[in-house]
């Protein structure tokens, strides 16, 4: 409405202008080359509106004539654009119904029509995949990677064809690469995380598990875990070279993760090594109640490496009483008994287990027979069925 009304207004103002120079005429004259031309001002300026309007109209040809190859050249251009993306989009397709020769032709039609076109070199190097041409979708994914755009897709494409082809060593680098590209890319940074820990890189993983915890790929619960099962891998790397810097691993990875049975056993080892028993039974006492086991009750069981066989018993026998009813508590008592020659306390222990015994229940009542009454073949008996039995959880 707006526009409307100012239309009008125009027109009222062009129409007043014109008849206030109708009532004032005033006469021009011209001279020019022995020429006079005379003439009233409305006429001059519908004159000179006119050669302007003709001088624009002739400007433009002369201006359209002198673009027309750009434009003819841009529209062959989209021409071939419009072409590849059609070529692009259909062989999209013919790779997901797995048609192999037309997914090959559309690559390469895509690739003449367009050039340096993402999904053109995407649909070539799944093209090639499709026909089992390892060495052409490489190509093409090394040419991805050239670019930014395309950059983390060739290299995902790259890391794919080197684990098919088990080159480890070059799969690591695409996965480095593509990590420090983008740090939250999931698949970049698990790959390198486990390429690190397989070359026992310790430290280094620890530095992929923090960037996890920082790019929101973990979170603090999962990240304190895995930060454990690495520093207890650190401290086992290092026992036999440096005891001192074990020992602190070890605690430091019972600590984040009091159940992580490796740190809790070697921290218990290497801390009565050291003389710090009661630091030692408490670390493994409190991996015990959350997750028994027999590395845990061995390591308790020689806490001080003076005590007798009795001495061991006795103590397995208190670790035992905090996990009561556990089958490992029962294995543990009854191991103990069997190095202490007690042989009673070892058959209560085993007797609720025999019913379906395990292949340790199995071995330990076998020795049981042996030691106790030297009876070869109720403990070949007993072996027999150890290897017929369930493997054992531990």
């Amino acid at each position: 409405m707006i526009r409307v009304v100012l239309f009008l207004g125009l027109v009222c103002l062009v129409a007043l202008g014109i008849v206030w120079l109708a009532d004032r005429p005033g006469q021009v004259a011209i001279t020019w080359f022995g020429w006079r031309i005379e003439s009233s001002v409305l006429v001059l300026l519908a004159a000179v509106a006119l050669l302007a309007t003709l001088f624009l109209v002739l400007f433009s040809f002369a201006r359209g004539l002198w673009r027309s190859p750009r434009r003819i050249a841009r529209a062959a251009r989209e021409q071939r654009e419009r072409k590849g993306r059609l070529a692009v989009a259909r062989g999209l397709v013919a790779v997901g119904v797995g048609d192999r020769a037309s997914a090959r032709r559309f690559a390469q039609q895509a690739r003449r029509f367009t050039e340096d076109e993402p999904l053109a070199l995407l649909l070539e190097a799944q093209a090639a995949q499709l026909a089992g041409d390892r060495a052409g979708a490489e190509t093409a994914f090394r040419e991805m990677a050239r670019y930014g755009d395309t950059r983390l897709l060739g290299l995902r494409g790259l890391y794919v064809e080197a684990q098919r082809r088990e080159d480890f060593g070059a799969a690591r680098h695409f996965a480095e690469a593509a990590a420090k590209a983008a740090p939250g890319l999931p698949w970049a940074g698990q790959a390198v995380l486990e390429f690190r820990c397989r070359a026992a890189d310790w430290e280094g993983a620890l530095e992929m598990l923090d960037a996890h915890l920082r790019t929101g790929l973990i979170d603090k619960t999962t990240h304190r875990r895995h930060t454990a099962v690495l520093t207890a891998a650190r401290a086992l790397a290092a026992e036999a070279t440096d005891p001192g810097v074990s020992k602190t691993l070890a605690v430091e990875a019972a600590r984040l993760a009091p159940d992580l049975v490796p740190a809790a056993a070697l921290a218990g080892r290497l801390l009565a090594d050291a003389g710090e028993t009661r630091k030692a039974r408490k670390i493994l006492e409190a991996a015990w109640r959350v997750n028994p086991h027999p590395d845990l009750a061995e390591a308790y069981g020689h806490l001080r490496i003076a005590d007798s066989a009795r001495d061991r018993l006795v103590r397995v026998q208190t670790l035992a009483r905090q996990a009561d009813g556990h089958i490992e508590s029962a294995l543990a008592v009854a191991r103990a008994a069997l190095d202490a020659r007690e042989f009673t306390v070892a058959r209560q222990a085993l007797a609720p287990l025999v019913g379906e015994p395990t292949q340790r229940i199995a071995m330990l009542m076998a020795e049981l027979e042996e030691l106790e009454h030297g009876d070869v073949g109720r403990a070949r008996q007993w072996m027999a069925r150890a290897l017929r039995a369930a493997r054992d959880p531990a």
